[in-house]
């Protein structure tokens, strides 16, 4: 029978005793970082500023250019190695002055007018003059394709289909009505459709209209394209029901100018013992140009600069090089999320992680991740650390659209997860603004993220 040395014997015993110790040191110096966030942090402050005295922020526009060096000097004055801004080309697009929009039908043997809630679509083109035409209502890019030029052409396309409301993860209820919004209006163009229409994709049933990008398909004809809030869809539904022939008549005054340079900003802490390994954190800096881009995605930038203050607050020195990255134009294409990658992989830098907060400011629940076996493992280890704080998903699946690009087989990717059952009601719309953001939901993800980058900066993922 073997024996089992004394001196084997030892050294388990003070193996599990030093992971005990640095067990119990990391759990106390997550509960410093919740402490100092939830006390003494000013992301809250920081969102009311980019809100109220910058506004939304549409890639392109000054308000973006004004918010770039708002981020620039709040960076800097925290006190990171350095802060520099990163060129990137993005497109320029404006809504114009005015979108106008009326039909009007009978019913009960009365003319009823009607001038509905209304968006238009970002990236859609205008039109000198209104558009007025019939209506032709359908449910899906299917049942476009059934009807045909004969069913379509010289009408105005309506896609009436509502999101999913037996999706409890509300993210893939957006996700199935997210093609009609992309290719919706050049499908409809190839039938010959003078213009397309969209239900918002928002499980909530209001009057907001919710904007996003549709994607033109250059072969085809482009057409002008707005989504209706969920309300009015559903009032010209009922219209339609009533009037058959009714007719729209749709005025919008988008105009596209050249692209043109905008920054990600980009803070940098240097790592202490492994410098040449990089932690990066960041949001998008960017909003549509409705509302005031509080949750989309004011919070996940207000949440990255919160994590260097509180870190550099509570004394904390990086044993990586921590990167904190506002970056520029991710609902219009992902430039900066491109253009960072890009560039971080030209300069053979070596991430081993990147985060990211695009959910909106609310109760963090957890992150997705994009890990592999042996970083999933590192990852799930610090359940009973992270646990106590109310996180609990542990999920592999997805991570971020602007930290996407920096995948590979060595960089572990994560997206911090949130309760997200009120996301939508305020996504890309005029809703989307401070005053629906909770304070504390808002400084809890903030917290959460901080201690993660803590314990990867800590133990690494292999």
């Amino acid at each position: 029978m073997k024996t089992i040395g004394f001196g084997w014997i030892l050294w388990m015993v003070m193996q599990s005793q030093w992971a005990f110790a640095q067990s119990e040191g990391d759990s106390a110096f997550v509960a410093a970082i919740y402490s100092h966030t939830l006390t003494a942090g000013h992301c809250y402050e920081d969102l009311h500023h980019l809100c109220k005295n910058i506004g939304h922020r549409l890639a392109g526009s000054e308000a973006a250019d004004k918010a770039i060096l708002w981020g620039q000097h709040t960076l800097q004055a925290i006190g990171p190695d350095r802060v520099f801004l990163m060129p990137v080309e993005v497109p320029h697009w404006t809504r114009g002055p005015r979108e106008e929009a009326r039909y009007i039908y009978r019913a009960e043997g009365m003319e009823h007018e009607v001038f509905p809630s209304l968006v238009a679509l970002g990236g859609s083109v205008g039109s000198d003059l209104p558009i007025e035409a019939e209506v032709v209502e359908v449910k899906s890019l299917e049942e476009l394709a059934v009807l045909g030029r004969a069913g379509i052409e010289g009408k105005i396309v309506f896609f009436n289909k509502s999101l999913d409301p037996m999706l409890i993860n509300t993210g893939a209820a957006y996700g199935g009505g997210y093609p009609i919004r992309g290719k919706g209006p050049s499908e409809a163009a190839r039938y010959g459709a003078v213009a397309c229409l969209i239900r918002s994709l928002t499980l909530s049933g209001d009057d907001y209209a919710h904007t996003g990008a549709t994607q033109y398909n250059d072969s085809l004809a482009k057409i002008p394209a707005a989504a209706l809030s969920a309300k009015a869809a559903s009032a010209l539904s009922e219209a339609l029901k009533s009037d058959a022939k009714l007719r729209f008549n749709l005025h919008l005054h988008c105009q596209a100018y050249p692209r043109k340079t905008q920054y990600n900003v980009v803070a940098e802490w240097r790592g202490t013992r492994y410098p040449d390994e990089y932690i990066t954190i960041g949001g998008h800096l960017d909003s549509w140009d409705v509302g005031e881009g509080a949750h989309d995605d004011g919070a996940g930038i207000v949440q990255s600069i919160e994590v260097l203050r509180t870190l550099k607050n509570l004394g904390y020195r990086p044993l990586r090089t921590i990167r904190i990255v506002l970056f520029i134009n991710e609902e219009f294409g992902n430039d900066g999320g491109e253009t960072y990658a890009s560039v971080c992989k030209a300069a053979g830098l070596t991430h081993i992680a990147a985060l990211e907060s695009d959910g909106g400011g609310f109760t963090p629940r957890g992150f997705s991740c994009e890990l592999s076996d042996v970083q999933y493992e590192r990852f799930i280890g610090w359940r009973p650390i992270l646990e106590p704080y109310g996180l609990h998903v542990f999920r592999r699946g997805g991570s971020g659209v602007d930290i996407r690009p920096l995948r590979d087989d060595r960089v572990g990717l994560f997206g911090l997860s949130v309760d997200t059952q009120r996301y939508f009601d305020y996504h890309h719309s005029n809703n989307d603004v401070f005053e629906q953001v909770n304070k504390r939901e808002l400084e809890l993800g903030a917290a959460s993220i901080a201690a993660l980058v803590y314990l990867i900066d800590q133990h690494g993922l292999q």
